[in-house]
């Protein structure tokens, strides 16, 4: 394991391992996505990935990029939180074709958080619960909340929120496949360290 700056560099089998736990969570994330809109939804994992926290901002377009977060607590054996992130445009657009059926035609903003944020819950708690399942530890997400803001402005509440010193966090590249649309997204995790030692290490692909 090597630092650079202020990130963290993990092992291409590192990577691979937490890549493949993201794969696992998509494929249930996708099944329960169709269920909720009562058509096929595909969620596809393209990257997994660790990086310093304030170059997050940078995976939208900068700090100054408006963005939508769905953000969850974690608590179990992992301490942290989880935090879905997208640029607004693609939000709205995810918003649009994540409403049910039966709600289709109303121009509720109500309705189109509760959408995404019934999203991002349904995204993190499959990852988590493949997660849980290959490593034996327990991941129980809290009730999802959601914010509109700048990129940096987003990051700068989750970070005195979680009161984190740790300085990189992973982050896994997830695209949704509906109606013929892709939306890109991001679902970035915050670990402590000694977490993400211990998931690694249950993965196989322990810190050295």
């Amino acid at each position: 394991m090597s630092e650079e700056g202020r990130g963290l560099s993990l092992s291409a089998a590192q990577i691979d391992a937490l890549k493949e736990v993201g794969n696992i969570g998509a494929g249930n994330a996708a099944i329960a996505l169709s269920q909720m809109v009562g058509r096929k939804v595909v969620v596809d994992v393209t990257r997994a990935t660790m990086l310093a926290l304030t170059t997050v901002p940078d995976l939208v377009g900068g700090p100054e990029t408006p963005v939508a977060g769905v953000y969850l607590h974690i608590e179990g054996d992992f301490s942290g939180s989880i935090l879905l992130l997208l640029e607004e445009k693609s939000a709205a657009s995810l918003a649009t074709l994540m409403v049910p059926g039966d709600m289709a035609g109303h121009d509720d903003e109500v309705v189109r958080e509760s959408a995404l944020q019934e999203t991002g819950s349904i995204l993190s708690l499959a990852y988590l619960n493949a997660l849980g399942k290959l490593t034996g530890l327990l991941f129980k997400p809290s009730v999802p909340g959601f914010a509109m803001d700048m990129a940096g402005a987003l990051m700068d509440y989750v970070l005195v929120d979680l009161g984190t010193t740790d300085d990189f966090v992973l982050v896994v590249e997830t695209d949704f496949k509906i109606s013929g649309q892709k939306i890109h997204g991001h679902l970035v995790l915050f670990p402590d360290f000694g977490t993400l030692g211990s998931i690694l290490t249950r993965l196989g692909v322990p810190l050295e």
